[in-house]
């Protein structure tokens, strides 16, 4: 990405010094990271360096070991939960949109349906409001045709683009993308990255992406940052990263995944 608006940008996301432990296991060594508002960045790394555990605590999925996470002034340290952060937790939920390998539509509800329901029973909004917003969505995803369709009746690609709108339904401050291509086939994996190739490049939408698609990073990504062994090891522009990168892990990664 050449366009350099979103640099300045404010700082929407900060994490600071972010710790993650399953019992013993230390995943998250220390995270600290900023992303401003209109920046698309991309995590990329080994399977198990952390990556995906970063965006649960992110939303609070998984509840951060210690450090900090602030998201547009909500700002939220790890450790216990008590009454006040669990407020803070919804409020701060209510500004990320998260989208998951699996697509984890509700299988009940018909297309549209699994789009508004987030307005509906979370913000109090009525179907008869929200229903103009789902189809405006779904329209931005290239599904209007499919509103009334139920998932089985829909392709992977198909569930996952219902997945972003669902996402978007909530008006997020931020998108985080959880490896959004990984449980799809090779042919439906394109129309998912034009998707969020859209909402970065038309929409400016912040995003946080955990992806192996190389591709995406290059042509849409500000910045890329290297996970490895639970730490940030390296960072920078995509052409920084394909082309100068500091690291031997980085470059061995890149070369098994081109």
């Amino acid at each position: 990405m050449t366009d350099p608006a979103w640099a300045d940008g404010e700082v929407l996301l900060r994490v600071d010094d972010l710790h993650k432990s399953f019992g013993h296991l230390e995943v998250l060594k220390g995270i600290s990271m900023d992303v401003r508002t209109g920046e698309v960045v991309v995590i990329f790394g080994r399977s198990g360096s952390g990556k995906s555990t970063l965006l649960r605590c992110i939303n609070f999925l998984e509840d951060p070991t210690r450090g900090t996470i602030e998201l547009h002034g909500i700002q939220l340290t790890g450790g216990h939960r008590n009454r006040a952060k669990r407020e803070k937790i919804r409020k701060l939920r209510m500004r990320t949109g998260m989208v998951f390998q699996q697509f984890n539509l509700f299988p009940h509800l018909t297309a549209i349906q699994n789009v508004i329901e987030g307005p509906v029973t979370v913000k109090g909004v009525s179907e008869a409001e929200a229903r103009p917003l789902g189809t405006e969505l779904l329209g931005r995803v290239g599904l209007a045709d499919k509103a009334d369709e139920y998932p089985i009746r829909l392709s992977g690609g198909q569930q996952q683009r219902v997945a972003i709108a669902r996402a978007l339904a909530m008006s997020p401050d931020v998108m985080l993308f959880d490896e959004p291509t990984s449980a799809l086939d090779p042919e439906l994996i394109g129309e998912v990255l034009a998707t969020m190739r859209y909402l970065a490049t038309d929409m400016h939408m912040t995003m946080v992406v955990v992806t192996h698609e190389m591709g995406f990073a290059r042509e849409v990504a500000h910045r890329m940052v290297f996970f490895n062994e639970g730490v940030i090891l390296e960072e920078g522009t995509p052409d920084e990263i394909f082309n100068r990168t500091r690291f031997p892990e980085t470059r061995r990664f890149l070369d098994a995944v081109l």
